[in-house]
Order: structure tokens, then sequence, then C-alpha cells
């Protein structure tokens, strides 16, 4: 068999992996958790993959770049959409899947701590992707993990892959990213898809305009953070204010459970509804965006509106995370 040297960083010896193993890349052996430690070459690198990921999707199906890789899906709350996306990246790629979406049927029931659990999972899988309900917690595994983590959402903190995809999203629909202006609708406050989406966008030449209840406006910080490298931001009234210049718009649910006044919420759920009626005062080449699930604030009539692109999302996310294993994992 065909094999090439290389140098085990654990115990130094010298073990042979086979030919065109590949080891590199900016990501390779690196945890994925926050949208801050990527840099635009990283960017630039994941969406040339994801795309390559795409083509190969579409002509053959599945491929087996990632045989004899095993991801350990870590969920402590509910997902359809990441855990199935990460799920079929994987198998996408020739790899498998070890499935943990319900915390309450594994040994976390019994009390195992998050260091043990990744600590157990990691001498049988090659990377491990985490969701867990507590702002850090991915960071924190990291820290005991001597395998790849990948964010998939930590409380209200950040959503990397999501806003990777989220970003993916707007280069394929628009072609372009630069100059375009987002408008985030909805939940601004606790939507981590959207705080973890606006550090991203910072690094492009953007305008974003914020629309949400005054309880549930983007946080004081987040702005002060955007606004000191440059970034455009204005935080409108209301959608029709800024509906005719938005290229981009971005809705998330409003969150009831969030309102300690019901008469407050009853105020305003009506405001942040996309319907068709709205979408026809919209720009003909708007993007409609959801990174779902969605619950009521579009609505099913506006699904066939040819802007609505928040299935083709899920679809996007799908190779935007076969790109990112196939990278931490050195083979993209």
């Amino acid at each position: 068999m065909n094999s090439t040297l290389a140098t085990n960083g654990r115990n130094g010896h010298t073990t042979h992996l086979p030919f065109g193993e590949k080891r590199d890349g900016p990501l390779f052996n690196q945890h994925i958790l926050s949208v801050k430690q990527f840099d635009q070459n990283d960017l630039d690198q994941i969406f040339v993959v994801a795309d390559e990921m795409r083509l190969m999707v579409q002509r053959v199906g599945s491929f087996d770049l990632l045989k004899g890789k095993v991801l350990a899906v870590l969920f402590y709350e509910p997902s359809t959409r990441t855990s199935s996306s990460f799920i079929a990246a994987i198998q996408r790629l020739g790899g498998s899947i070890i499935p943990i979406n319900e915390v309450k049927y594994s040994s976390v029931a019994k009390g195992e701590s998050l260091p043990d659990t990744i600590r157990t999972l990691e001498a049988y899988a090659d990377v491990i992707v985490l969701r867990h309900p507590e702002t850090g917690a991915a960071a924190l595994a990291a820290t005991y993990a001597h395998k790849p983590i990948i964010n998939a959402g930590d409380g209200v903190g950040e959503h990397p892959t999501q806003a990777l995809l989220d970003l993916f999203t707007i280069l394929e629909e628009r072609g372009k990213i630069a100059g375009s202006t987002v408008t985030m609708l909805g939940d601004l406050k606790y939507g981590r898809t959207v705080h973890s989406l606006a550090r991203l966008l910072a690094r492009y030449d953007v305008k974003l305009n914020y629309v949400s209840p005054e309880a549930l406006r983007m946080p004081a910080e987040l702005v002060d953070e955007l606004n000191a490298h440059g970034v455009k931001q204005h935080q409108a009234h209301s959608l029709d204010e800024v509906l005719g210049e938005t290229d981009v718009l971005y809705v998330t649910r409003v969150q009831k459970e969030r309102f300690a006044n019901l008469d407050d919420y009853e105020a305003v759920k009506g405001s942040y509804v996309i319907t068709p009626e709205i979408m026809a005062r919209a720009r003909a080449d708007m993007i409609l965006m959801h990174p779902l699930p969605r619950v009521g604030e579009i609505s099913q009539a506006v699904d066939d509106d040819p802007r609505a692109a928040y299935f083709r999302q899920v679809e996007y996310g799908m190779y935007v995370r076969m790109a990112l294993l196939a990278m931490v994992l050195g083979k993209a």
C-alpha cells in the first residue's frame, strides 16, 4: 500500500499514512468555537470547499473522503436541522456517526460532567459536534478535548456553523456579500444566529438594519463591538422604514416566552409576520432568510416566492458542514 511518512505529535513515533492523506490546511485539527476565530482567508477557503462539496453531491451523491472517520453528535438541546445536517454531512463524506440527541438516555442523566462525557466520546470519535444550553460550554469542552470540538450552539452565545452557512447563502444567492444591506428582524437579543452572523458580516462592507421589539434589541455590547469595526448600523422603528433598501431580510422568531407582559407581545407580534403583501413592497432581487424553525413569523404563502431562500439555506448548510468536517480532519 502506498503511504507517506508522518510524525505523531503525541508520542513522536513515525507512522505511515495512507497515500494522499492530507494533514494540513488552515482549520486542520482546530476547534470551531466562534466566528471570531476566522480570518478572511479562512472564510474564502471554507466557501470554496463548500462549493466543491455542492458540486460533488449533485454529481455523485456521496463519496469516501472521510471513510473510516467517526463523528460524535452530542446535543443537550433539541435540534432538527443542525443535527441532521451534520449527520448527513458525515454520511455524504463516507464517515460514520455516534448520535446522542437525547442526553436523558445517556450517562448525563446519571450526573456525568461535560468534561467526562467529552473525554469518553473522543476515545471513539475523530470529531465532536456539541450543542449545549449554557453559553461557553463549547469552549469548556475544548479545554478538555484532544479531538476537534465544533460548537453547534451554546446558549445565547454563538452558533458559528449557522453563521457560516448564512454567509454562504448570501454569497450563493446574490453572488456577492460586500455592498449588501442586511436587515435583521425579530428577536435580536437572544438570537445567537444573528449575533454570529453580524460578527461575520462585519468583515465585509455592509450595512446592518435592526428591527425588533424594544425589549429584544441587539445587545448594546455587540452594537459597540461592530461600531468599533466601522460597521454601518441602524435601529429602525418598523420594517417599512428599511424594506425598500434591504438586499437580505433575515427573520428570526419573536419569542413569546421572553415577554413578562403578554399584552406587550400581542402588541408587536403582528408587526413581525412576513406576508405576500410585504414581499410585494420589497425589492425584486431581495432574498428572504430564516434560520428555522419558524413559528408564524413567515406566512407559508410566501414559500413559493423565488426570493424565499430559507429552504435552500438548509441545503447550503449541509455543504458548509461537509467542508468544515473535511477541513478540521485535514482532508480538504
